[in-house]
């Protein structure tokens, strides 16, 4: 038996309001009466059977993996494993890694070999790029320090010469009031 996919109410009308199920409330609503014509609505005669219920379409039992100890729980012959999307990448890498040493079906990731090549690929960019981004700093903060040094010889030089210039002001003071 093919699995119906609900939809919601007049959701062919709304584009807003998506193929996501939502029950119908309306006191005239004909799909909440089931009426011909119209939309199925969910209930319990559309269930899928026991046996099948919460397998992936390989026929394996899907689990939601959130850590490396759920991991190994899995019994490869008849259950498949699906990483978690709230998981991050450090963490997820190391979950590809045991499963492809398990010999885990992972579903969700199309090829784990390929995946895990791009992601070190990835990490070896950040790396060289954040190393790059140090040296720089480091050059500029040296630049500065010397336009530091500069800017404050050419200060004291300054005050050197306004030091003399007062001497020899002086001087002429004095030189005056001595004729």
């Amino acid at each position: 038996m093919k699995k119906l996919k609900f939809t919601r109410q007049d959701a062919h009308k709304k584009v807003r309001l998506g193929k996501k199920w939502r029950r119908p409330r309306g006191l005239h609503s004909k799909m909440r009466l089931s009426k011909k014509g119209y939309n199925k609505s969910v209930s319990v005669g559309y269930g899928s059977p026991r046996k099948t219920r919460n397998m992936h379409s390989s026929g394996l039992k899907l689990i939601i993996i959130k850590s490396l100890k759920d991991l190994e729980k899995i019994d490869t012959k008849n259950e498949c494993v699906a990483v978690a999307k709230t998981i991050g990448l450090r963490k997820k890498v190391e979950i590809l890694k045991q499963a492809v040493k398990k010999g885990i079906k992972v579903v969700n990731i199309k090829d784990v070999n390929k995946f895990l090549k791009d992601v070190e690929e990835k990490i070896k960019k950040s790396k060289e790029e954040k190393e790059n981004l140090k040296k720089k700093k480091e050059i500029k903060e040296k630049e500065k320090a010397a336009k530091k040094k500069t800017i404050e010889e050419k200060v004291e030089k300054t005050d050197e010469e306004k030091k003399e210039e007062e001497k020899k002001e002086r001087d002429k003071l004095l030189t005056k009031k001595t004729e």
